[in-house]
């Protein structure tokens, strides 16, 4: 069987995605990732001359319901699962760095 990508190709996806594989790794997913390819060629053998396309394999439709607000009254067990809280909201670490804005 010849070999429908290779671990060149490889690499380079990974290192699109910030990825950095070990040797084993480059092995591993580049055999995985032929096999992907070979069952998408397999699929693309199938005949399906004169099936409908179809957008849903299923004949149910969503059940949508209004969203509305409610109070669970639960605020005071949420506010004890909490690390810490104060003034009845939750207390989380600074996110931002304001150092470097001098």
């Amino acid at each position: 069987m010849a070999s429908r990508i290779d671990q060149d190709q490889v690499q380079h996806v990974a290192s699109l995605a910030k990825l950095s594989l070990s040797d084993d790794q480059l092995k591993y997913f580049t055999t995985q990732l032929d096999e992907i390819i070979g069952l998408f060629e397999t699929l693309n053998e199938v005949d399906t001359k004169g099936i409908e396309p179809t957008s849903s394999v299923s004949d149910q439709i969503n059940v949508m319901r209004e969203d509305v607000a409610d109070n669970w009254g639960q605020s005071k067990a949420l506010l004890a699962n909490a690390p810490d809280a104060e003034n009845g909201y939750i207390k989380v670490p600074a996110i931002i760095d304001e150092s470097e804005d001098e």
